[in-house]
């Protein structure tokens, strides 16, 4: 194991001997304790994002003991004001992580900021001192302050809203640190481009959390690689998100900002607006500024481990997009709203692909808000329906259908049935985290690392792009060019604001 760091002030945190007398330190590993792992082959760090997903992951985090959570970070303070995809999921999650059944029992709504991030991290490493207490996670609103002051940190975890995923990455492997998020890397192609040159320029190991061991994918690869279904010519990838409200323009009231909440930073470095609750929280993603819509969100999940096991080495050459339009009132008139501030409440989009090492060219089609490929008849004939997520192969000679969460897939070819009796590790119970974790520990490149994900993320954020210019673009990744329509590169990047400039 090449990593390794002094043992730092958080180390003796909440020993009231060590503060207040010369001891000798004997590593518990030495007086024995099987399976301990001694704070100086921890990683460090720093957890930047306290919203319901942050904390609801970070219950689950905290248990490796391959890692101490030293410093959170949030621009709200604290607030109960938060949605999610169940009123008590957050809560009930940091109650069994504590094991106390009434942790929260007072708060009224759905919580969430960096005040909480810092209770339960010190609560729960409290746990395990004789003293019951700890105090050795810092606070911070703002992550660049972090960065400046936290200098032991190893690595950062990045759970903010997607259109700060680029600047924080960067700043901090310039940094020095380790990089793990959420995707995507970065709602833009250019601050995307750049936060993958940033890691193969410093070297930081990073990780990209959608990805994932498919053991249903091997079994997919092997059926297209021996002609079970003849010549790939379709990949078609389906999701039933947005799972939150997509409105339509930007709305034109001006609540006040809520007590202890920093508009300013959570802005970061998008143009300056007012500040409103329906940019905030579970439902940035659908706005162009701050998310990067549902093929983001879940189609990650999808196409990252597939575009790795298939080999797909270069993003998408082109990509048209059919939107879901709306209408309203002028007067008793109606007419089209055009709406260039938010994804649409559905959508198909096709790229196209240049043939791979081991594929044809072929057609990958990307569906959501419900909308789905026609059931083919092969599917119908065997009972069955596509479920609200899933994929399907097409070929010149069969079909393969396959579930989006690693349900064995179904060859359609030959006028026979084949299911998969897919085999693997996938729920072995290992932690998935131990991938990114042992990987910083020994600087080296996880499955997941940003130095793979090029072509799915240039690719995904291609689809934003064609669905904003409302035609068909044709991309020159090498470029980073649209080369038929000069004005939709504009959606390639950002207008920044003064002072967080890339």
């Amino acid at each position: 194991m090449t990593f390794s760091r002094k043992i730092n002030r958080r180390d003796f945190l909440g020993s009231a001997a060590a503060a207040s007398m010369a001891v000798t330190i004997v590593p518990r590993h030495v007086l024995g304790g099987p399976g301990f792992i001694p704070p100086s082959d921890k990683i460090t760090l720093g957890y930047i994002g306290c919203g319901t997903q942050g904390l609801r992951e970070m219950t689950a985090l905290i248990a490796n003991p391959s890692l101490q959570i030293v410093a959170v970070c949030d621009p709200n303070k604290f607030s109960t004001n938060y949605v999610d995809w169940s009123q008590n999921d957050v809560r009930d999650s940091i109650r069994k992580a504590l094991g106390e059944n009434t942790w929260g029992e007072g708060i009224k709504g759905i919580p969430g900021g960096r005040d909480i991030g810092q209770e339960f991290v010190q609560k729960y490493y409290g746990k395990s001192k004789d003293s019951g207490t700890y105090k050795g996670c810092a606070s911070y609103e703002d992550f660049r302050e972090l960065l400046e002051k936290e200098k032991d940190l190893n690595a950062i975890k990045i759970m903010t809203p997607d259109h700060l995923h680029g600047p924080v990455a960067i700043a901090s492997m310039n940094k020095g640190k380790h990089v793990v998020t959420h995707k995507p890397i970065a709602n833009r192609m250019h601050e995307a481009k750049l936060t993958i040159e940033t890691a193969k320029k410093t070297g930081r190991s990073s990780h990209l959390l959608a990805w994932s061991k498919r053991p249903d994918y091997d079994t997919i690869k092997n059926w297209i690689s021996d002609g079970s279904i003849g010549k790939l010519k379709e990949i078609h990838n389906w999701s039933n998100r947005p799972v939150w409200p997509q409105w339509q323009a930007n709305p034109t009231e001006t609540p006040p900002v809520p007590k202890d909440f920093n508009w300013d930073l959570w802005l970061g470095p998008v143009p300056d607006r007012p500040y409103h609750p329906n940019y905030t929280n579970a439902v940035f993603r659908g706005w162009y500024d701050f998310g990067a819509g549902s093929i983001a969100d879940m189609g990650h999940y999808s196409l990252f481990p597939l575009f790795l096991t298939l080999g797909i080495s270069t993003p998408a050459v082109s990509a048209e997009a059919y939107a879901t339009t709306t209408c309203g009132f002028n007067g008793n008139v109606s007419v089209g709203i055009k709406n260039d501030v938010a994804f649409p409440l559905s959508c198909i989009i096709r790229f196209k692909f240049k043939a791979q090492a081991e594929l044809p060219s072929f057609d990958l089609f990307w569906y959501d808000g419900g909308m789905r490929p026609a059931t083919p008849d092969e599917f119908i004939e065997s009972g069955k329906s596509f479920e609200r997520e899933g994929m399907m192969f097409v070929g010149d000679k069969g079909k393969i259908i396959a579930g989006f969460r690693g349900e064995s897939p179904v060859l359609y070819a030959d006028n026979k049935i084949n299911i998969a009796q897919v085999s693997g590790d996938k729920n072995s119970g290992a932690d998935p985290n131990n991938i990114w974790i042992d990987s910083f520990k020994n600087n080296s490149q996880s499955p997941g690392s940003f130095l793979y994900t090029g072509p799915v993320t240039e690719t995904i954020l291609l689809g934003g792009v064609a669905l904003r210019a409302g035609k068909r673009v044709e991309y020159d990744t090498n470029s980073m060019k649209i080369t038929n329509i000069p004005e939709a590169n504009k959606f390639l990047v950002r207008d920044y604001r003064k002072g967080w400039e890339l």
